[in-house]
């Protein structure tokens, strides 16, 4: 019998059903003997807001939002690719019983729309970060053209409303089912807006309305607290434009096609190893195709990321006598990361050193 990934993800949420249904029952049946030692939220817990939220960077741009009004859960683990993470049961459960969940969307979260339309939570907010973003086109041509700079296609979404008004105006839906604010039509496209500083800011922006759609007392106290990190990001946008500006070369070789967006902020050509996905593997015409680019413009640097094998960059470095370093798609945060107190602008720092190495070579 052939049970797909739809099949699959219906049967975790009716599991998650039935077990969330049996845990009321044996907590109704010992509610007389429990009550005495079940701990009371404080008034302070009670009123924060829960937020459930994708992956990595979605946890950073909604914390630095949030700051001490919300608890913010990450559901894929540290240290664990998110393309083809799948919701458990648990997972299911924990965004049923969330004020607000927060993903990325462009397709990065391919179990969105089965999930979220089986929830019975009428009052969960939705925010799609990437949305209102034009997004950029991720066709297996366009990610392995190697002769031209990268100008991919992008979606627009200029006739749509802004964030504010998407994550508002939805009164009437709110009475029959979800309040949410995405819109899952990508089919194809790059999800990987966020390793764009100046894009980072429109995804905190969409966050800032949806919690203040969620929370309107707190609304001004989001304003501040994004205020303040969009002011990071701009600094760290500033940073990259000044890094490349006057740099002697503008393309460079990455292991999966993750940052199309930074090469067009700033003018820079991506030329991908893989696709889209880091777990795609390059057939040979393309690794020849890269091997040949890297041989003509005389490519010094061949990057890897973190979160998956580097052995086909390597192989790629060893075969055109170049060397190997990270540039990090922050799609989560190493164990090692984590200990360190590393985060978003502090892997984008790195990422902008390495490039400027890179570039200047």
């Amino acid at each position: 019998m052939k049970f797909n990934k739809k099949s699959a993800l219906a049967l975790l949420f009716s599991l998650t059903l039935i077990v969330a249904g049996c845990g009321q029952n044996q907590s109704a049946s010992d509610s007389s003997t429990s009550s005495a030692s079940t701990p009371v939220p404080s008034e302070t817990e009670e009123a924060k807001l829960n937020v459930e939220v994708s992956f990595y960077p979605m946890y950073e741009f909604t914390k630095n939002v949030a700051g001490d009004l919300a608890n913010v859960h990450t559901l894929v683990p540290a240290g664990m690719e998110p393309h083809d993470w799948e919701p458990t049961p648990q997972d299911i459960a924990s965004i049923e019983k969330a004020d607000v969940l927060v993903y990325n969307g462009a397709g990065m979260e391919s179990w969105i729309d089965q999930v979220t339309d089986s929830l019975s939570n009428a009052k969960l907010i939705q925010v799609e970060a990437s949305h209102g973003i034009d997004l950029l086109e991720g066709s297996e041509e366009e990610e392995h053209d190697h002769e031209h700079a990268d100008t991919t296609d992008t979606h627009d979404h200029a006739d749509e409303a802004t964030a504010e008004e998407h994550n508002h105006d939805h009164d009437a839906e709110a009475e029959e089912g979800h309040t949410h604010t995405h819109d899952h039509d990508h089919g194809g496209l790059d999800p990987h807006v966020w390793l764009s500083p100046a894009l980072a800011v429109k995804e905190v922006r969409n966050i800032e309305a949806g919690l203040a759609q969620a929370a309107p007392e707190h609304a001004e106290q989001f304003k501040q607290n994004a205020d303040a990190y969009v002011a990071k990001l701009e600094a760290l946008d500033q940073d990259f434009k000044a890094a490349v500006a006057d740099s002697k070369r503008k393309d460079f070789i990455t292991q999966h096609a993750a940052f199309g967006y930074l090469a067009k902020e700033y003018g820079l050509q991506q030329v991908p190893i893989a696709g889209l996905s880091p777990e795609q593997e390059p057939s040979a015409a393309q690794m020849a195709s890269v091997i040949d680019f890297a041989k003509e413009h005389q490519v010094k640097t061949i990057f890897f990321e973190t979160l998956v094998s580097s052995k086909v960059s390597e192989t790629i470095a060893n075969e055109v006598g170049a060397k190997t370093a990270v540039l990090n798609p922050i799609e989560g945060l190493t164990e090692e990361e984590i200990a360190t107190g590393m985060d978003y602008i502090g892997v984008m720092r790195q990422n902008l050193e390495a490039l400027k190495l890179a570039l200047n070579e």
